[in-house]
């Protein structure tokens, strides 16, 4: 098994511990504005909610340059009466160490998961480190389902922007929900909660030395969970306030990534995903309710342009793609005027079964084919930003809701071009 806690310090650190009940995660790079807030609410919620149980808090960091890893350490609540604690309980314990292996952030979840499995965690959390909406509720939310409930898997469930988490909401979830008939609402959150039977999975699987130990931990995780029945729930979190990108912005290589594992898992669980017709809900912990969210401004000027020249540039390899009558429908909405503009759920729907399949049967390069998405992903979102634009968060929830319907409906389409 690759071994990813090889320092001397580290080690010792490790033998003094012993054990831990609880191991919360923060992967890092360059996030010293936010990263102190972060540590704070992470360890309020396990002074606060966990004041029994032995807790450690491990910031996995990727080389950063900006003092992430001093701020990790110097931050700490002082004043327990400021969260209502009169003791400490349990001593709550951290390690901030960098990560060792190919940099990307599934590199810093191996390290977390390795210290969990060597303390013998009974549940583990990971957060992101660029979140300024974090509450101590949240380790609670995260971590409880876990040890009272005995879920291996709680995936966060957040109110964010209509217009955040587009390569969530027009790939990922409907695909990640039509394949494996579960409606995890953010299957690439960042934020989740699992067992410590579930961090020893994750380090049985020989992923660590490819790109997903550089990108796409959070699909992968989520899928495997789904896919091996792990017993999975989901919490809401509130809102998701983060370090956000305008869609319009290069979000490319991001799109490629995540869509590149997605694809690479379908192939290896078809046997499982095959037969599950329509989706259920899973198991939803917290009370939901109603929050303020940041504005998110977008170009929409800017992925209308991307797509019509991909239109343009693109048609001679997209036909070895996509059908003749799909080209074309994509031609004749690359013609339309900025106010007409519509792409239709159907033909999206089999614009990304279609990839899936492609990438499958290996009809052209990885690279040249996951990239060639970018112009429809955003000509798909720019249709999205004009639909719901003077809709609420409710009714652009709902336009979500009739893609995720289409995909599970035309899942038979994808499973006979499949074989």
């Amino acid at each position: 098994m690759l071994s990813t806690i090889k320092s001397r310090d580290i080690q010792e650190q490790i033998a003094r511990i012993k054990e831990a009940d609880i191991v919360i995660g923060i992967p890092s790079f360059n996030n010293a504005r936010t990263i102190g807030h972060v540590v704070r609410a992470v360890q309020a919620g396990l002074l606060k909610y966990f004041p029994d149980s032995k807790a450690l808090l491990v910031n996995s960091d990727g080389g950063s340059t900006d003092r992430t890893m001093d701020i990790v350490n110097q931050s700490a609540i002082e004043d327990l009466q400021s969260i209502l604690l009169h003791h400490r309980g349990e001593p709550f314990f951290k390690i901030a160490t960098p990560y060792l292996g190919l940099p990307g952030k599934g590199s810093a979840f191996h390290t977390i998961f390795e210290i969990a499995a060597a303390l013998e965690a009974k549940a583990c959390a990971v957060v992101d480190s660029d979140l300024r909406s974090i509450t101590p509720e949240w380790v609670e939310l995260l971590v409880k389902p876990v040890l009272s409930e005995g879920f291996d898997f709680v995936t966060p469930l957040y109110h964010r922007h209509k217009y955040d988490g587009t390569i969530t909401n027009s790939i990922v979830y409907p695909l990640t929900r039509a394949l494996y008939g579960k409606q995890v609402r953010q299957p690439i959150g960042g934020d989740f909660g699992f067992s410590g039977r579930m961090a020893k999975f994750f380090l049985t699987k020989n992923v660590w030395r490819t790109d997903i130990a550089r990108y796409g931990i959070d699909i992968w995780m989520t899928t495997e969970a789904i896919a091996n029945n792990f017993k999975i729930a989901q919490s809401f979190l509130g809102a998701k306030i983060h370090d956000a990108k305008d869609p319009g912005s290069d979000l490319s290589v991001m799109l490629s990534q995540v869509t590149g594992v997605a694809f690479s898992l379908m192939k290896e669980y078809y046997e499982i995903w095959k037969p599950i017709q329509g989706s259920r809900a899973i198991p939803t912990f917290g009370f939901q309710y109603t929050v303020g969210l940041e504005q998110l401004h977008v170009d929409v000027g800017r992925m209308l342009s991307i797509f019509r020249q991909g239109v343009k540039e693109l048609t001679q390899l997209w036909r070895q793609i996509l059908g003749p009558g799909d080209l074309g429908e994509l031609e004749a909405i690359g013609a339309c005027p900025d106010q007409e503009f519509r792409f239709p759920l159907n033909l999206w729907t089999r614009v990304v079964f279609d990839f899936a399949i492609a990438y499958h049967k290996q009809k052209l390069p990885v690279d040249h084919l996951l990239k060639s998405l970018t112009p429809l992903y955003l000509g798909k979102t720019a249709s999205f930003v004009k639909e719901v634009e003077n809709m609420g968060q409710e009714e652009a929830e709902a336009e979500i809701e009739k893609l995720c319907l289409e995909f599970e409906q035309s899942k038979e389409l994808l499973i006979n071009q499949w074989r």
